[in-house]
């Protein structure tokens, strides 16, 4: 898997903004796979997303940055194992997570969801 040899140490050396825009780079490719014949490709794409995020959740010393980051998590989480693929479910935390700081905020108005 993409990502399994990224170790704490390494993540924790990109601003927190860069870790965001990496974690949303990810989300905009698993955006091409938001059709239901390529669910595997859309699952692999999550997991890639969830690893990024929980390296960043365990390089962090804050404890409100932590705490929205394991929502973002959650809403994640629960696009992949759900049964099909939910394209606004999908933009709308790929929104969110740009909100997260003003750097990636930035990025929202580039941000195109089309299949």
């Amino acid at each position: 898997m993409q990502h399994s040899a990224l170790t704490a140490e390494r993540w924790a050396r990109f601003t927190f903004a860069q870790q965001i825009l990496s974690i949303a780079a990810e989300m905009l490719r698993a955006n091409s796979a938001l059709i239901p014949e390529r669910r595997a490709a859309l699952c692999n794409g999550y997991e890639r997303v969830l690893r990024l995020v929980d390296l960043s959740i365990e390089c962090t010393d804050r404890r409100g940055r932590r705490r929205e980051l394991l929502l973002w998590r959650d809403v994640v989480a629960q696009l992949y194992i759900a049964s099909a693929a939910n394209p606004e479910a999908h933009a709308a935390a790929l929104r969110a997570l740009l909100y997260f700081t003003p750097e990636s905020a930035k990025q929202i108005p580039f941000v195109t969801l089309s299949r």
